[in-house]
C-alpha cells in the first residue's frame, strides 16, 4: 500500500536519479522537435553532476563522475564522428555519466541502443519504406567495413542526410535510460 513516509524516504535516497530523469524527459521532448539536444540541457547536467558528486562523496566521487561523464562520451563519440547523431545526444549521455558514473551508464547505453533500434524499426515500418532504409543500412554497413577513415565517413554521411530518416536521438537516450533505472530500482 502508498504509504507517504516510505516514499518520502525513497525520493530522498533517489532523488539524483528523478532529477537525470526529468531532464531526460525535457531533452527527448526538445530533441523531438527541434531534432537537437541544447547545450542549456547538457552542460548543466554535466556540471551540476560533477558538483553533486562532490558535494555528496568528496574528491573521490568526484573521479567516479568524470569518469562517468568520460564514458558517456566515448561510447556515442564515434558515431558523432562519423556523422550518426548529433553533438547534443553525446553531451546528454555524458551528462548521465556525471550522475549515475560508468557502470550505470554503460548499460542506460546499451538499453538506449535497443531502445533506438526498436524505435527506428517502427519508423521505418510505419512509413513504408523499410525497401529503401534496408538498402541505405546495408550500404552503410560496407562504408564502416571497407572505408574506416571516419572523415571520409563523416563526409559521406554528411552528402547522405538529407535523404535519410533521422531519429532523434534524445529519445532513446531517455526512454533506454529511465527504463534502465525502473528495471534496476533505481527509481523505487
Amino acid at each position: 500500500m502508498f504509504s507517504t513516509p516510505a516514499f518520502g524516504e525513497t525520493w530522498l535516497h533517489h532523488w539524483p536519479v528523478w532529477l537525470v530523469s526529468v531532464v531526460l524527459v525535457v531533452a527527448a521532448v526538445i530533441d523531438g522537435y527541434r531534432l537537437k539536444v541544447p547545450n542549456w540541457v547538457t552542460f548543466p547536467l554535466v556540471i551540476s553532476g560533477w558538483v553533486y558528486s562532490v558535494a555528496a562523496f568528496g574528491l573521490p566521487g568526484l573521479g567516479w563522475s568524470l569518469l562517468g561523464t568520460v564514458v558517456g562520451l566515448a561510447l556515442l563519440l564515434p558515431l558523432y564522428c562519423v556523422g550518426g547523431m548529433g553533438a547534443g545526444d553525446v553531451k546528454l549521455l555524458a551528462g548521465v555519466g556525471a550522475w549515475v558514473w560508468a557502470g550505470v551508464t554503460f548499460w542506460a547505453f546499451c538499453a538506449s541502443a535497443v531502445a533506438g533500434g526498436l524505435i527506428a524499426v517502427a519508423m521505418v515500418l510505419l512509413r513504408g519504406v523499410w525497401a529503401k532504409h534496408q538498402a541505405q543500412f546495408w550500404g552503410i554497413l560496407n562504408e564502416f567495413v571497407t572505408i574506416r577513415d571516419p572523415n571520409e565517413l563523416a563526409t559521406i554521411a554528411a552528402e547522405r542526410k538529407s535523404s535519410m530518416m533521422l531519429l532523434p536521438y534524445g529519445i532513446p537516450i531517455a526512454v533506454g535510460t529511465i527504463a534502465y533505472f525502473a528495471w534496476s530500482g533505481m527509481l523505487i
